[in-house]
């Protein structure tokens, strides 16, 4: 196939950026691109080198070395709960986690080191050395029975060689090579590929059909001995070496580490090339405290073993082409650019549509249509446009510019910079994707938290004139439903029911889901401890709502102009024939009292509507910018900027734990 001229300007490209980039990271020790996204531009020539062989040349950075529980299956009790762990992403998260473990069991601890295997945990039970039941973990404490698909794995041991009474836990995955096959064949066949290796694990083994899991390539690596009628080791090393006498396929990447720089070498090892080398994908290492007795002192928090980290690699940085911005419209009518992907698969799943932020954002970074990008996406994080790759530009493009109408705007479709921010917005709301938006809010989980009433199904709902208000919803029924594609009789009896439990709502709840500009999570909670009742909201005077600290005179404009407008008045009476408002008490004296406190980051139990939730209640304010005025941060994983503010600021950083023992 000759190559078109398009590929051959492309391979040009992609030849003089990698060759700058490569020199300039392993001569000039500079890194202008992380080394994923740098992989990613290589995979990429090598993709076109490998379509087009004409391509390849000599001189091709190719071929010269650089630089000088689902319903269906049976359930399962597990006879021992089942953890995941926490998370670390820095040297700073691991020395935190040894200060924390050296506190607690009074020495100093030394670990075994376990590469973390990104698949599917699974849960064996034998008696008398015979295998009886394989289980996922579920929730912790019910997993669902996938005995007929372990089976098939003929690395699981059927039958011991002692009659020991055993629950042991491990990894079932897919091969790399193997989920390239498995995705060739379904793409041959007209299936969906397996985004990653994980999933590819989990569909095989989770389902009913044994056929399905006996023709994928799966393995397992047993890693625990949760419970056994034997002598149990004394040591986590002596437990892998336990489990590998009795049969068990155990990791021999696994190492002993007598310090944390010797944590820190093997971690690095396996972010690096070592990494690439193996036939299974890898997403971090796993920190365990080497004696059991010091395990058993440390214990567990609510979801996690305080003895073990899962110490995880960088987030995933890859390159592809933004092929065209496209707008979505917010619930208060605001615009957000988004950019629209090659697809590509980043973090374990495959993007193509990545959040622009703004018209200043894409200006920052002069963001182009036909640009080749460097896409970050950690973990469940939403992805993000990190740079643009100026040397891969095509020739031609221009600075985008923001659209002055919108077929997402009602009246003409004019849309409008917000005074003062970066933000637009259409000039005339009401469009159906707005109403959409509006409606998943105020069913959304810091509102009226409404279980199943998400923008698939409100979108559903629109679509066949069931809702078109908030009020709407209310009046639902079970036989509706029913007659929507995609709900069946279990489906729908749980969202009346979650319907009905919504109908009991705090004041600052339904403050929040009605929308009102400028009036979020605190500013809600201010208003309903302040004014009791609707009937007081309503009748309070722009001037009162503006004189009260903590609302101002733009919040209270905002307040006063939303209540008096006869549609949303006549909005209320309506709701008001459905809902129980129960009013929000502000304590009068609290632990918190006087403070303000920012939550930052993903917290291992609370979510953060439920933290600063718990700080209004302790009488504190929940505050969401770091300043001078913060008493403290309480930091999850992944705190972001806010973490880095109240380092410089001196402010003192909490975690989950310390948080909820100050209170």
């Amino acid at each position: 196939m000759t190559a078109p001229k398009k590929a051959r300007e492309r391979v040009a490209q992609l030849h003089g950026a990698i060759t700058k980039y490569r020199t300039l990271q392993h001569e000039k020790d500079v890194s202008p691109i992380s080394s994923d996204a740098l992989d990613s531009l290589k995979y990429e020539l090598a993709e076109l080198e490998e379509k087009y062989p004409e391509l390849v040349t000599p001189s091709s950075p190719t071929q010269v070395v650089a630089g000088a529980p689902l319903p269906f299956l049976k359930k399962v009790k597990h006879a021992v709960p089942q953890w995941s762990f926490n998370d670390a992403f820095t040297e700073d998260d691991i020395r935190a986690f040894d200060e924390r473990v050296r506190k607690v069991s009074g020495k100093t601890a030394t670990y075994d080191l376990e590469l973390k295997i990104d698949g599917l945990k699974i849960i064996l039970t034998y008696e008398k050395g015979v295998l009886t039941t394989a289980a996922t973990r579920g929730d912790g404490l019910i997993g669902e029975d996938v005995t007929h698909n372990i089976r098939t794995i003929r690395t699981v041991p059927r039958k011991l060689p002692r009659p020991v009474d055993i629950v042991v836990e491990g990894e079932v995955y897919l091969t790399r090579s193997g989920l390239k096959k498995l995705n060739e064949k379904r793409r041959k066949e007209g299936e969906p590929e397996f985004a990653n290796p994980r999933n590819a694990a989990a569909g095989s083994i989770r389902q009913l059909d044994p056929r399905v899991a006996t023709e994928r390539p799966l393995e397992v690596f047993i890693y625990d001995t949760a419970q056994t009628s034997e002598p149990f080791p004394s040591t986590q090393t002596e437990e892998l070496d336990y489990l590998a006498a009795l049969g068990f396929p155990v990791n021999k990447e696994h190492r002993h580490a007598e310090s944390l720089e010797e944590v820190f070498s093997y971690w690095k090892k396996w972010k690096g090339s070592a990494r690439e080398k193996l036939d299974y994908q890898l997403d971090g290492v796993v920190l365990k405290v080497e004696g059991h007795a010091q395990e058993e002192l440390l214990g567990y928090t609510g979801k996690a073993p305080r003895f073990a980290i899962a110490y995880k690699f960088p987030p995933e940085q890859v390159e592809t082409v933004l092929e065209d911005i496209v707008l979505q419209v917010g619930r208060t009518g605001k615009l957000t650019p988004v950019a629209h992907l090659r697809p590509v698969a980043v973090a374990g799943s495959t993007v193509a549509r990545a959040t622009l932020h703004n018209e200043d954002f894409i200006k920052e970074k002069d963001i182009r249509i036909g640009d080749t990008v460097i896409l970050q996406k950690a973990g469940d994080v939403i992805p993000e446009v990190v740079s643009v790759i100026i040397e891969l530009r095509p020739k031609g493009t221009k600075p985008w510019k923001f659209p002055t109408h919108s077929s997402l705007c009602g009246g003409d479709g004019g849309i409008e910079r917000v005074p003062g921010e970066a933000a637009h917005r259409c000039k005339v709301a009401g469009s159906f994707e707005q109403q959409v938006r509006k409606l998943v809010h105020f069913a959304g989980k810091s509102a009226l938290d409404i279980a199943g009433m998400g923008s698939e199904t409100v979108r559903t709902l629109m679509q066949n004139n069931l809702i078109s208000d908030f009020d709407d919803i209310f009046e639902l029924t079970k036989d509706e439903l029913l007659t929507l594609e995609g709900f069946e009789e279990t489906k729908a009896a749980k969202l009346i029911k979650a319907i009905n439990v919504a109908t009991k709502v705090p004041l600052d709840r339904l403050l929040i889901g009605l929308g009102i500009p400028h009036v979020g999570e605190e500013n809600a909670y201010l208003l309903a401890t302040r004014f009791t009742t609707l009937a007081e909201l309503k009748a309070v005077s722009e001037e009162t709502l503006s004189h009260i600290e903590g609302i101002g005179p733009i919040i209270g404009a905002s307040v006063a102009e939303w209540f008096k407008d006869a549609n949303n008045r006549a909005l209320l009476v309506r709701l008001e024939k459905h809902l129980t408002v129960q009013k929000v008490a502000a304590p009068t004296q609290g632990p918190l009292t006087g403070q303000t406190v920012v939550i930052t980051g993903t917290l291992p139990t609370l979510s953060r509507e439920e933290a600063e939730a718990r700080v209004r209640r302790a009488g504190g304010k929940a505050a969401s910018s770091v300043s001078a005025k913060t008493s403290f941060v309480v930091a999850g994983e992944d705190p972001g900027s806010k973490f880095d503010t109240a380092k410089k600021l001196g402010i003192s950083i909490l975690t989950e734990d310390e948080f909820l023992k100050k209170l």
